[in-house]
């Protein structure tokens, strides 16, 4: 089906940046937005990219056929740089960093997929900017590039010209975001049923992460209230009772919480909650019975929670998460 509008605009030349290491589904979810438009009466030129314009090995083996290098291309409409698991642990390649400083010279907007990002952040391209990356690696991206406002929660963020997204398949919701601005509302609906997707994802990508995620406290005061909590999150804790547990003031619990923490004593406890709330509700558990067994003890406070922390309500959450199993 050829919309009448779509096929009167120009041909927009996407190119996707790819290295060794890619996950694939960076690269092909964005790529059959894209594609699926085209079938609508988009019109996008694909050209798949290397640094040195060799075929590219992606993380699950996989040879990735490119079509040129990364530095002969003329002017093109958008980039896209992927993401792969060796970000961050490992440096970005001068090689690579040279590529999209190349691209981004020649492009009207540059985006980056998950770890993209910290490709665009070595190539000094998201300095003063606003900025996100797949939820296990925010903390990575702000800690290396301090100059780089990271939104943690954001699925994806538009900062000028400049996207980067969240984690895997927040790049098909980047791709539909880049479609419906060149080619309306309308069109990217059809493009997003046609996909099975959502085309606005409700929530951040805080509600598919570990809300604890991060390293052991490093005080063993510390470790044993975070066990005492974890090991019922039922319990009415208070900080007093918490500083006696660890045999410290009130004063200096709440001190080794900010600093090793960096959160508060009762926003910890709600978190640890959270967490249990989540896998409970992921294993088919009502919302009452989430409620009283995770110690949020009522279904209001417990959509509260929520809602503050992932921007979603449980039921919804339970809707997308929970396991496929009946009992």
């Amino acid at each position: 089906m050829v919309d009448g509008q779509a096929a009167s605009h120009p041909v927009r030349r996407v190119a996707l940046l790819v290295f060794d290491g890619i996950k694939l589904l960076d690269v092909a979810g964005p790529a059959e937005v894209f594609a699926e438009a085209n079938r609508m009466g988009a019109q996008y030129e694909l050209i798949f990219v290397s640094p040195d314009g060799t075929d590219v090995t992606s993380s699950i083996g996989i040879r990735f056929p490119v079509q040129s290098r990364a530095d002969v291309l003329a002017r093109v409409d958008t980039v896209m740089v992927s993401g792969g698991d060796v970000f961050p642990s490992a440096a970005v390649s001068g090689e690579l960093v040279a590529a999209t400083q190349y691209l981004a010279q020649r492009t009207r907007r540059l985006s980056s997929i998950c770890t993209g990002a910290f490709v665009l952040a070595a190539a000094g391209l998201l300095d003063g900017k606003r900025a996100t990356t797949h939820w296990r690696h925010v903390k990575e991206l702000a800690k290396f590039h301090p100059e780089i406002i990271v939104e943690p929660d954001a699925i994806f963020v538009k900062d000028g010209e400049t996207y980067t997204s969240a984690g895997v398949s927040a790049g098909i919701d980047l791709a539909l975001a880049l479609v419906e601005e060149d080619y309306g509302s309308e069109l990217t609906r059809r493009v997003a049923k046609s996909l099975v997707v959502f085309m606005q994802r409700a929530g951040g990508q805080s509600q598919f992460s570990a809300a604890l995620e991060g390293p052991a406290p490093r005080t063993s005061a510390l470790r044993g209230v975070v066990d005492l909590v974890k090991a019922d999150p039922t319990v009415d804790y208070s900080v007093p009772v918490l500083a006696e547990h660890a045999r410290v003031s009130v004063r200096h619990l709440t001190r080794l919480f900010a600093e090793e923490l960096g959160t508060t004593p009762r926003k910890y406890i709600q978190l640890i909650r959270l967490d249990a709330a989540k896998a409970m509700l992921d294993a088919g558990h009502t919302l009452t019975e989430t409620a009283g067994q995770s110690g949020f003890g009522n279904s209001e406070t417990m959509r509260r929670a929520f809602v503050e922390h992932l921007g979603i309500a449980p039921s919804k959450y339970q809707q997308r998460f929970r396991s496929a199993r009946r009992s």
